[in-house]
């Protein structure tokens, strides 16, 4: 993983230098779009698939049924997904570009989209029966490989490369996976039919559910805010606001795989409360402090860091970053329990939580970019980060009250 976020910071190096602030802007609309295409096309099927994985590595019938079904399942999906995107490329283009310039590059990501179910279900796999060190290997060699195509085509395309940098990422990424695979065929031995297993049908719709909504409220909120920022102000304006959550999205990738890895499956194995109490408290007493610790060490060297992963333009965000930081560290603490309610599929909770931070985030925003422009967007990340803790204390008030 630190590998990966070596490459990550250089790549938005070759980014902040080659395209600026305006660049940065453009290439968060597109992320933002592959994200909600990605996320709609594998519907919870990570999460779903690593706990039923989990409970049944033992039985080969099993894991057979439940392998067919879900590839039946997403694969119809995924598919149906690619052919809209295929045919309305041109109008997404006019609607986040504001021209037609980019309908090739959404028609390649729309027709990965098969693909890139495909690398979901293999690694989802893998998780299941914890392969973590093949998991690490696959995201480091699909990094190198992003990290390579991205850079030329940035250097030699500029913009344009961005753009197809990003579009051709998931079939490398694909790539890269399916070398492993094919090594390590014990994992994945089964024969594939088309089969839809009621029960295995049940488990995937919460998860579904609750990854649909990700999906689209997500990356919605995201395109709403930084258009907000470009109409009212300006794209290098909208740029400085990206940056921002650019950086943020470092260590908090960074700290999410971590979490993904080994805090989320040792949550799905949890059978008591007093169990999730233990395991909270190993979380508040490692994983808390260590971030905090990164983001003091950010804070007294932010115009260092600035500089480095960014340019001299972007010095502007250094006043701002406090309110990103704080936002942040609410977010980390309240994962403690977000995993848990995502693990046990608790259905209404995580759609009201989910609902409530991207909504207050989002009127917030509207609000305090009106006199304080992009400042005003992260502040409102700040205080729907706040809001979204104190909401999940209240669904596990029971956890510190004394028992009568």
């Amino acid at each position: 993983m630190g590998v990966t976020f070596v490459l990550g910071f250089i790549s938005n190096k070759v980014v902040a230098v080659f395209l600026g602030p305006s660049g940065m802007a453009l290439l968060g609309n597109f992320r933002n779009l592959g994200a909600m295409l990605k996320s709609v096309a594998t519907l919870g099927i990570s999460t779903s698939l690593v706990k039923l994985v989990a409970e049944n590595k033992e039985n080969k019938t099993a894991l057979s049924e439940l392998y067919a079904t879900f590839l039946s399942v997403f694969l119809i999906i995924s598919s149906l997904l690619a052919i809209g995107v295929f045919f309305f490329a041109e109008g997404i283009s006019q609607l986040l570009f504001d021209s037609s310039q980019w309908t090739t590059p959404i028609r390649i990501v729309g027709l990965s989209l098969p693909l890139v179910l495909l690398t979901t279900f293999w690694l989802a796999i893998y998780n299941g029966f914890e392969q973590f060190k093949t998991i690490v290997l696959i995201q480091l060699v699909s990094s190198f490989l992003v990290f390579i195509v991205t850079i030329s085509l940035i250097y030699f395309h500029s913009i344009d490369g961005a753009i197809w940098a990003i579009a051709l990422s998931e079939l490398l990424m694909v790539i890269a996976t399916f070398v492993f695979v094919v090594k390590d065929k014990r994992f994945f031995q089964f024969n594939f039919r088309f089969l839809i297993k009621k029960e295995y049908i049940i488990s995937i719709q919460k998860f579904s559910a609750m990854a649909l909504l990700s999906a689209i409220i997500v990356p919605l909120t995201l395109l709403l805010i930084r258009n907000t920022i470009t109409a009212g102000y300006s794209l290098p304006e909208a740029g400085l606001w990206e940056a921002t959550t650019k950086l943020s999205s470092f260590y908090m990738h960074f700290f999410n795989a971590g979490l993904s890895l080994y805090y989320m499956p040792k949550l799905a194995s949890l059978q008591t409360e007093s169990e999730f109490k233990q395991e909270l408290m190993g979380y508040f007493s490692t994983f808390v402090p260590l971030f905090l610790i990164m983001l003091l060490v950010l804070f007294f060297v932010k115009e260092w860091v600035l500089e480095l992963i960014f340019t001299t333009e972007f010095l502007k965000i250094k006043s701002v970053l406090i309110w990103q930081f704080i936002g942040d560290f609410f977010k980390i603490i309240t994962l403690a329990f977000g995993y848990q309610i995502l693990v046990k599929a608790r259905l209404k909770v995580y759609f009201f939580l989910e609902i409530a931070f991207n909504v207050s985030y989002l009127l917030l925003s509207f609000f305090w970019i009106k006199t304080q422009g992009y400042e005003g967007a992260i502040q409102a990340y700040c205080c729907a980060s706040a809001l979204g803790f104190i909401l999940v204390l209240i669904v596990f008030r029971k956890l510190f009250l004394p028992k009568i």
